[in-house]
């Protein structure tokens, strides 16, 4: 399905994007895990590099798909150490290629399933919806709670997020439900993106 899987570029503005190609833009706070989601789905161990400091991806980073589509990752947002103008510049950078990048077939929203929804999770959802953009909400690190809990906890995401149309719950280590989200990104573009032959 994604069979080649390659770094081409980081940059803070979309008009310094590589050649145009379907996009896949993936959202999150700082330490929700985007690197090792990116890694798990696209069956690479180190293509995007993991962190133990949060807040340290500050570019749109792309990697090329079986050359034929990106996976655009985002700059974690929610991270408190970073100073109200570098946060302005997120949140512009952010806002800009959502509104401008004419390829973004679907935006990936990671939340983390054992914290749940934070107040940036919900204000992040409620703008994408805002725009009309086709959100597929993916919670991580579903293995840190117990899986008697996991139903409750379930319903509880959902609810605050008002039932979101696509939702998963995954575990980039146990690999639970990595498939499952993988054939819904490749059917969104098989979907959407007409002009893009080899997805």
């Amino acid at each position: 399905m994604f069979h080649e899987a390659r770094y081409i570029k980081s940059l803070t503005d979309y008009r310094d994007a590589p050649e145009p190609r379907p996009e896949i833009l993936l959202l999150g706070r700082s330490n929700v895990g985007k690197s090792s989601f990116i890694n798990a789905i696209l069956n690479r161990k180190n293509l995007a590099r993991t962190s133990n400091t949060p807040g340290k991806t500050v570019t749109l980073n792309y990697y090329l798909v079986n050359e034929a589509f990106y996976f655009v990752d985002a700059p974690g947002y929610g991270y408190a150490r970073r100073s109200h103008k570098d946060r302005d510049a997120f949140i512009v950078m952010i806002e800009n290629h959502l509104l401008h990048a004419p390829m973004v077939r679907a935006v990936v929203l990671l939340v983390d399933f054992k914290v749940g929804p934070t107040v940036d999770d919900v204000e992040t959802y409620l703008f994408l919806r805002s725009l009309e953009k086709e959100v597929i909400v993916v919670a991580t690190k579903m293995d840190k709670i117990a899986k008697t809990r996991q139903p409750k906890r379930l319903k509880e995401i959902k609810a605050m997020l008002d039932d979101p149309i696509h939702f998963h719950a995954v575990s980039n280590t146990t690999r639970t439900n990595i498939e499952t989200v993988r054939t819904l990104l490749h059917q969104r573009l098989i979907a959407t993106a007409s002009e893009s032959t080899d997805v």
